[in-house]
């Protein structure tokens, strides 16, 4: 009875697992192959090739699968905008876990509806223009130690791994911009900002499968940490002391802290008050969503700089002939005044966006505009940002890298919503300014000073880092540097 009784469970469920594969089908969708939860290849490649094949086939949108979960995979531009911008109030969270018990979950970007509206109102004027000119000061003092270690590699004719002294670099930036703390992680590669910044990152399949497959409010009354529990002591206090510092000493910094703090501190207008649970998950991801993005970005930049050395050396002279403007200073205004430098970082960008699809879940119903088709509350959506990039029909040849697609006449010729390193809509990253800021101030302070080539070690094609949140080259980036 008992033999019988599991072999009639294993059944069952086999029968619903495949009538919730069938979920598409029955619905009139194309429905692209699934990724094996497994996969030898990273979940961003798999994604480009769902697109590749949707779009070959002329279909407008496509339907996939997590393990038994429905993913819908939107690929005309047209009801990209849709979800992201004119429909937004059907797709405005992520879906990805957050509780209050979690301190570091409750950021901006885990959050939605209404908490993530309140806090985004909050969060706003602190990413102005404005303020990241405040910072620049502080954002350029990093670009010392950056400049002394990659020299060093000049100097003794090594070869260099860039990868790890770029996110050395961007640790340092964000650790003083963020927390107003001096990391010195390019003096001290094993810091436990550096440390923990990467046990952040870590793959782990097991800690996604968790907080996918179990109900949030269960993993909650468990006291569960989504990133660890020594990570969350270790930024809970850091985040605490520096404000206790701060304001025992009467201290001010130039930096995003001390905005939080500002916006704290404002009691006359207690509905945009911040507590300093909100700052210490504001921090955090900020640490997160600067240090590693960044770092990639410049990453591959010097990556297709070394070649494509007409570029580099476009690039240099505009750098040169800007500074010289500015009496060899490198200020916020010279920054903005060098256009192909800002054609090079989106033409990076493209190629390799740091987050190569955005994640959206359907809040209530959604019938999809000129079709019949309807979108269930709850139901997942992947905005297929990498595929739409590598997309001939808005970048002609897009394995070239080629910054003139983004000169005004050929950003004029493409359609609205094909270009999205940083989202669109509302929910546009927030932090869009400091890491274009940060990723400049960075290619600037290298290319100004040395010449850069592809080492041999640096194995192409490009792999990329199977478990990794963002688009990360496997195995690292060898480069040959000598000074100017």
């Amino acid at each position: 009875m008992l033999l019988l009784f599991i072999s009639v469970f294993l059944v069952c469920v086999w029968l619903y697992l495949k009538w919730r594969n069938s979920y598409w089908n029955r619905r009139g969708v194309f429905q692209i192959e699934a990724r094996p939860l497994f996969s030898k290849v990273s979940s961003a490649e798999t994604m480009l090739k769902q697109y590749a094949r949707a779009k070959s086939l002329n279909h407008k949108y496509g339907g996939t699968y997590f393990l038994y979960v429905p993913v819908f995979i939107p690929i005309d531009p047209i009801i990209i905008k849709n979800i992201l911008q004119r429909d937004f109030i059907h797709f405005h969270g992520h879906g990805t876990y957050h509780q209050p018990k979690d301190v570091l979950s409750m950021n901006l970007f885990n959050l939605d509806g209404e908490s993530w509206k309140r806090l985004r109102a909050k969060l706003t004027p602190t990413f102005t223009s404005g303020k990241m000119k405040m910072m620049f000061d502080t954002l350029l003092e990093k670009t010392t130690g950056l400049k002394k270690v990659v020299g060093e590699y000049a100097d003794s004719g090594q070869t260099c791994a860039i990868k790890d002294i770029l996110a050395r670099f961007t640790t340092d930036v964000i650790g003083s911009c963020a927390f107003g703390i001096e990391c010195n992680s390019l003096e001290e590669p094993n810091n436990d900002f550096r440390k923990y910044g990467k046990k952040a990152f870590e793959p782990n399949i097991r800690k996604f499968l968790k907080v996918f497959l179990i109900p949030h409010w269960i993993l909650a009354k468990t006291g569960y940490k989504f990133s660890g529990e020594d990570v969350t002591e270790f930024f809970t206090n850091m985040v605490k002391e520096t404000i206790r510092y701060r304001e025992t000493n009467n201290i001010y910094r130039k930096d995003f802290m001390q905005l939080l703090l500002e916006i704290r501190n404002q009691k006359e207008t207690m509905d945009r008050v911040l507590t300093t649970n909100e700052i210490i998950a504001q921090c955090y991801v900020f640490f997160l969503a600067g240090f590693e993005t960044s770092s990639t970005a410049i990453t591959f930049a010097l990556l297709e700089l070394s070649r494509n050395l007409d570029v580099q050396e476009k690039l240099r002279r505009e750098i040169l002939q800007v500074l010289n403007e500015y009496n060899g200073t490198l200020c916020y205004e010279a920054v903005g005044d060098m256009k192909y430098l800002d054609m090079v970082v989106q033409e990076t960008l493209r190629k390799f966006p740091p987050a190569a699809s955005i994640p959206r879940v359907c809040s209530k119903r959604y019938k999809v505009p000129d079709s019949d088709l309807v979108i269930e509350k709850g139901v997942r959506v992947q905005i297929p940002v990498w595929g739409l990039h590598m997309d001939p029909e808005y970048y002609p040849d897009p394995e070239v890298f080629n910054p003139e697609n983004f000169s005004e006449e050929n950003r004029n010729k493409r359609p609205d919503f094909t270009f999205l390193p940083f989202g669109e809509g509302p929910r546009m990253c927030i932090g869009m300014r400091f890491g274009l800021l940060q990723t400049k101030v960075g290619l600037i302070s290298l290319i100004r000073n040395f010449h850069f080539t592809l080492n041999e070690k640096t194995k192409t094609p490009l792999e990329m880092e199977r478990g990794s949140i963002v688009l990360v080259a496997k195995g690292d980036i060898w480069l040959n540097v000598k000074r100017i």
